[in-house]
């Protein structure tokens, strides 16, 4: 119980890293990418590119702290959760990071006398893997926090109305998503709930923390196959073998 705030506040960190971290990064790569003609760009932004895609890759140790953090907590409310959680995020980070990673590879494609037109056809191509990996990315991602926020809503680690925010936002990503896939534009407005909740969260666990009786609930000790403490000072009401023998008679 004493870590509580300390777990809070790490996690809450984290959620806010993560957000601003990759939200700077992809802005970056878009500043360059949104070009007509941006291979013959490349050179020019060089810089631009690289730095956004660092971020971009900085955000999966960020993304996987948050999930080993939240897996103690989360493990001995619905250890199942805890584990589909932490493998979407693996799953994320895994994709954002080979998203970055071809985002990078045009730096070297720009800089090689390729034929401009066989140049553009696989920058297009890197440009548009690196956003596939993100759409199939952000749907694992939501998928995970959709499980996770409803257990926070059933356990109340944290107020309902914000657990139920991260349940409807995720879920309504996850369309969004799968709507990018298809190749329907939607999903910029459909992020917004969940990046209400992405925001709100950190903020609640710096201020407040998971709800402490909850939070203990999930460290008792019959949950590490334990047992449970023996109070001593409670007297104990269950009848003497001697008694129970006499009692047995009389009936």
């Amino acid at each position: 119980m004493g870590y509580r705030m300390t777990y809070s506040r790490l996690i809450g960190a984290l959620f806010l890293a993560g957000f601003v971290v990759y939200g700077v990064g992809f802005g970056l790569t878009s500043s360059v990418l949104d070009a007509p003609d941006f291979l013959s760009q490349i050179s020019a932004h060089q810089s631009t590119l690289v730095l956004g895609a660092f971020l971009m890759l900085l955000n999966a140790p960020v993304d996987v702290g948050k999930a080993v953090l939240f897996f103690p907590i989360v493990e001995n409310h619905g250890k199942r959760t805890a584990l589909a959680y932490l493998a979407a995020i693996i799953v994320e980070v895994v994709l954002l990071s080979l998203g970055a990673l071809c985002l990078l590879m045009l730096v070297p494609l720009a800089q090689q006398g390729v034929d401009a037109r066989v140049a553009q056809a696989l920058g297009s191509l890197l440009s548009e893997s690196n956003t596939m990996a993100y759409q199939i990315g952000q749907m694992s991602l939501g998928i995970g926090a959709v499980f996770l926020c409803s257990l926070l809503f059933r356990t109340r680690l944290i107020p309902r109305w914000l657990a139920g925010l991260g349940v409807i936002g995720y879920a309504i990503h996850v369309v969004g998503a799968i709507a990018e896939i298809f190749g329907i534009p939607i999903s910029i407005i459909l992020l917004i709930p969940g990046a209400l909740f992405e925001l709100s969260l950190p903020f609640w666990l710096f201020i407040k923390g998971f709800q402490p009786e909850a939070y203990a609930k999930g460290f008792q000790p019959e949950a590490y196959g334990g047992h449970a403490e023996v109070r001593s000072d409670v007297p104990d009401h269950s009848p003497s073998p001697s008694h129970a023998l006499a009692e047995g008679e009389t009936r």
